[in-house]
């Protein structure tokens, strides 16, 4: 029979990873359906045409954009949560808004982070803002999200809250991409589910080598490297028939 510390802390693994489902869920209402970033482009420019095609786009977007980017920062962002820290916390989210290239990418950046913010607050999910005693001289602490933040931000924040640990986060997110990049593919490609199940299937070993990669590297080699979809992204901002917002 498991001790009552076993139990407890069973449970308690068990929630957080519940938790985690919920937020990689589809059914998740931030509106991330609305968004490809920049993959419709890429159909339209026939850069991505087919099922090969496409699990090499991902490929390449998970190499030198997630990897490099995304994932690093959530790793970090998940230490400055569990710190407090809140001058790291939004060093790294306006480090996060400066690496969006293009209009599209940073309103996508934002506007989930917003859709988020308001689902946690309806929650009950957000941090309390710590206030000094009527007779203290302390000044205000600063709180501990910044008043915008972004969404890879704010998917840190909930991971951490529900105590989801660093590497299921990196997991989790790297999972929520890439659904959401084969559910715009089915719906503007000629690709039906068995093919997207099997580019899932070529690419689960490349979600885990992504973060494996994502939690070694140091500050100073962080940084996307994706010049094809600044281009895609930038391009779809005058595309003349689109179904998705980025």
């Amino acid at each position: 029979m498991p001790t009552d510390s076993a139990a407890l802390e069973s449970q308690s693994d068990e929630l957080a990873l519940l938790g985690l489902m919920q937020l990689v869920s589809p059914a998740l209402p931030i509106g991330a359906f609305a968004f490809s970033q920049g993959l419709e482009s890429a159909f339209e420019l026939d850069w991505v045409r087919d099922e090969a095609s496409l699990a090499e786009w991902l490929n390449g977007v998970l190499e030198d954009g997630l990897t490099r980017c995304e994932l690093p920062v959530l790793a970090r962002l998940h230490e400055a949560f569990d710190q407090a820290d809140s001058q790291s916390i939004a060093a790294w989210d306006e480090w996060l808004a400066a690496t969006r290239e293009t209009a599209e990418l940073a309103g996508e950046d934002s506007r989930l982070g917003a859709s988020l913010k308001r689902l946690l607050a309806s929650l009950d999910l957000l941090p309390k803002d710590e206030q000094p005693s009527e007779d203290s001289l302390l000044p205000l602490l600063a709180p501990l999200l910044p008043p915008k933040p972004g969404y890879v931000t704010l998917f840190a924040y909930t991971a951490h809250a529900r105590g989801v640990s660093v590497r299921q986060t990196l997991l989790g997110f790297a999972w929520a991409w890439l659904e959401n990049q084969l559910a715009v593919a089915c719906k503007a490609l000629p690709l039906g589910h068995t093919a997207a199940q099997r580019v899932i299937e070529q690419l689960r070993p490349a979600l885990v080598d992504a973060v494996n990669q994502a939690l070694t590297l140091d500050d100073d080699e962080l940084g996307p490297v994706l010049p094809g979809l600044a281009l895609a992204s930038a391009l779809h901002e005058t595309q003349y028939s689109r179904l998705f917002r980025s």
